[in-house]
C-alpha cells in the first residue's frame, strides 16, 4: 500500500525566522489522521535565518535526526558537545534520560534549510549520545547509503530503535527496485520529481510504504531523497 503526502498538505507554521512543514501533527497543528507513521513520529523541513535558531531546550527518550540540505547547523548541548553539521552530514541524538540542547544558523548571512526527524525509542531510560558523520564521499557514488541504523555498524550512525535510513543523491535520472527489509517505509522527496510504482512525487512529497517487500522507483536528474524503513 502507498499514500502519498503532498508537500502543501502538510502543517506550516512561520514564526517569523522560522519557517517549518510539518508532514505529522506537531506542536499547534494537529491532523489526527497524520499523527507519525509506525515509529516515526515527526518529519519537520525547516528554513532558519541566518544566525537565528532554536535556544536551549529539553528532550527525553527520544531518537532524533537532522539532515541538512543547504547551510550549516550548530548543535550544543548539556553533554559538553558542540559541532557543525553541514550538507552531506548526519547528526544523530539519542536524548535518554534527557539531553538539553540548542541548534542555530551557523551562517549569518544564509538560509539554513534542514530536516528533523523524531523516532520513538524501543526504550526509555537509556543514557543520553550524541553523534555526527560525514557522507559526502559514499553520497557521491550515486548509489544509495546507509546513513542510520540500530545495529554497531562504522558505515552509519546507531539509534536505539530497529529502523534503517538511507539516503540518495542521483545528479542523472536514475530506476531501480529497491527491496525492503522490513516491509514499512516512508520516504522523502527533498529535491528533484519521482515515481514509485507509477504514483508520481514532487519535491516535498513524503510516501508512506506499507505491507510491501520491494518498490519500483524512479526518479528526475538531481534527485535528493531519503527512505527511512520501520518494523
Amino acid at each position: 500500500m502507498l499514500e502519498l503526502r503532498k508537500a502543501n498538505d502538510r502543517g506550516y507554521a512561520q514564526h517569523g525566522w522560522l519557517k517549518s512543514w510539518h508532514s505529522f501533527s506537531f506542536a499547534s497543528y494537529y491532523d489526527p489522521k497524520f499523527l507519525g507513521f509506525r515509529d516515526l513520529l515527526v518529519i519537520n523541513e525547516d528554513h532558519i535565518d541566518g544566525g537565528q535558531g532554536f535556544g536551549t531546550h529539553p528532550h527525553k527518550d527520544m531518537e532524533i535526526i537532522s539532515y541538512l540540505v543547504e547551510g550549516a547547523l550548530e548543535h550544543r548541548d548539556s553533554q559538553g558537545h558542540s559541532a557543525v553539521t553541514r550538507p552531506g552530514e548526519i547528526q544523530v541524538m539519542s536524548a535518554g534520560t534527557g539531553i538539553r540542547h540548542s541548534e542555530f544558523n551557523a551562517k549569518k548571512d544564509d538560509v539554513t534549510h534542514m530536516y528533523q526527524i523524531w523516532i520513538q525509542t524501543e526504550k526509555v531510560g537509556l543514557p543520553p549520545r550524541y553523534d555526527q558523520k560525514d557522507f559526502s564521499k559514499e553520497l557521491n557514488s550515486e548509489e544509495l547509503v546507509q546513513v542510520v541504523g540500530r545495529e554497531k555498524d562504522a558505515s552509519y550512525l546507531r539509534v536505539n530503535q530497529d529502523i534503517k535510513m538511507w539516503v540518495g543523491k542521483f545528479k542523472d535520472a536514475k530506476s531501480f527496485e529497491f527491496s525492503l527489509s522490513k516491509n514499512n517505509a516512508w520516504l522523502q522527496l527533498v529535491k528533484g520529481q519521482m515515481n514509485i510504482n507509477n504514483r508520481e512525487m514532487q519535491t516535498g512529497d513524503g510516501m508512506a510504504i506499507s505491507q510491501l517487500d520491494k518498490v519500483n522507483i524512479k526518479t528526475s536528474d538531481d534527485a535528493e531523497f531519503f527512505i527511512i524503513e520501520l518494523t
